[in-house]
């Protein structure tokens, strides 16, 4: 009983983890990173990944409930986030409304 309460709570706070990494970094992108053009380069989305997952790995070494699967879920939403960040700021500048 109390390893598949353990086991959901691992997962909420795995998914939790994840959804607001990708929401901030999608977030700062475009919003604070709107006018730098390395943002835009195709390594940045990997380089913010591996630095988010490396910021989290001593985290998640000291929470009991997740593991080191949480921390590289966590660096590919931010990786993800930085993506979407830049394609949207893509979109807004071919439209002409930055």
């Amino acid at each position: 009983m109390f390893h598949a309460l353990f086991g959901l709570a691992g997962f909420a706070i795995t998914a939790g983890a994840a959804l607001l990494g990708y929401w901030q970094a999608k977030s700062f992108t475009r919003t604070r990173l709107r006018f730098v053009d390395g943002v835009h380069k195709a390594s940045a989305p990997f380089l913010a990944a591996i630095g988010a997952a490396l910021v989290a790995l001593p985290v998640v070494w000291l929470v009991p409930l997740v593991g080191t699967g949480t921390a590289l879920l966590f660096g590919a939403a931010v990786g993800l986030g930085v993506n979407s960040g830049a394609r949207e700021i893509r979109r807004r500048i071919g439209a002409g409304t930055i």
